[in-house]
């Protein structure tokens, strides 16, 4: 062969390993010009090292985690894509997992350690992370959600709502599209919580009875307080409720405005409480103990509540 068109397919193979964390298939050397011969060679002289059939490692045997994954997808041909919990896992919302790989309808790669799904995606649902083709941020928390028992998928949810991978609102609209998916029905429950928000006469109505239940007077509702239009209000107890639409505020803005509310209430001597929308909707009976620390009233039976604390000085 010429020494000229070896040096540049060498080159070549070079560049595309660094591209694929350093993982190339024999298919692709073939096409960068490089013999079959030489292909047996490179594996004699320990410059390849076969990962799975037909995938080789470049220059050492050991891969990186990254080329642990992109040797699963390029394993399974063309259209794949890394799927289920190696794309969580990719993506960073899921710990490290199986190796799990999407494919078109109709192809059946074995590959030992691969485990195999057969799905038609929609090109809206495919992206690239480092390199690799994986599905999106959506579609993967859709297809961990069977899989992920108790507070595992909420977990996951939140990390990628941190990494702004999603947002939890735009996420929940997304999945209307996607109705009769495996995992949505369990995703849309739990979204339902974290983006319930109740209207301002509909909170009140909902409201309004646990602190009855907790042995509070009525509340003064939507009235200003140290300069902050406030939820309900008891100036006999001190007491300041304040309730969020999300559980969690997304932007340092938001979240900067927040404690800057509780602060100011609680150097006029009040004491600020803040619960969501869905803890009020779903979790009455929590918003109830921690009422009841303001409250006279007795324990109901069978309900510990929560432990009773001094109640702020108020000037």
């Amino acid at each position: 062969m010429d020494p000229q068109k070896t040096q540049n397919a060498g080159r070549a193979v070079w560049g595309l390993a660094r591209r694929q964390h350093y993982v190339v298939t024999r298919r692709q050397l073939v096409g960068l010009g490089v013999h079959p011969d030489a292909i047996k060679h490179r594996l004699a002289s320990g410059r390849l090292h076969p990962v799975h059939a037909g995938v080789y490692a470049v220059g050492r045997r050991e891969l990186a985690r990254l080329g642990e994954l992109v040797a699963a997808v390029l394993a399974c041909g063309d259209g794949a894509v890394l799927g289920h919990a190696a794309a969580g896992e990719l993506w960073g919302i899921v710990p490290r997992g199986r190796l799990e790989v999407i494919v078109p309808p109709g192809r059946s790669p074995r590959r030992p350690g691969i485990i195999v799904h057969r799905t038609a995606l929609a090109a809206a649902h495919i992206a690239r992370r480092h390199s690799i083709p994986v599905t999106t941020p959506t579609r993967t928390l859709i297809d961990v959600a069977p899989y992920l028992q108790g507070d595992l998928l909420e977990r996951a949810v939140n990390e990628a709502d941190r990494l702004d991978l999603i947002d939890p609102e735009r996420l929940r609209e997304s999945l209307k599209e996607l109705t009769g998916t495996r995992g949505v029905a369990k995703l849309r429950s739990l979204l339902d919580r974290r983006t319930f928000t109740l209207t301002d006469s509909a909170l009140e109505r909902s409201f309004k009875p646990i602190a009855r239940a907790a042995g509070l007077p009525q509340p003064l509702t939507q009235q200003w307080v140290n300069g902050f239009r406030v939820d309900f209000f008891w100036p006999q107890l001190g007491l300041v409720v304040e309730t969020d639409g999300l559980r969690y505020h997304r932007t340092a803005a938001q979240q900067s405005r927040a404690h800057l509310r509780d602060q100011a209430h609680l150097a006029a001597g009040l004491q600020p409480l803040r619960f969501t929308h869905a803890q009020v909707a779903y979790d009455k009976p929590h918003v109830e103990a921690m009422l009841r620390i303001f409250s006279s009233a007795p324990e109901p039976p069978g309900n510990s509540g929560a432990p009773r604390r001094p109640r702020p000085p108020r000037r």
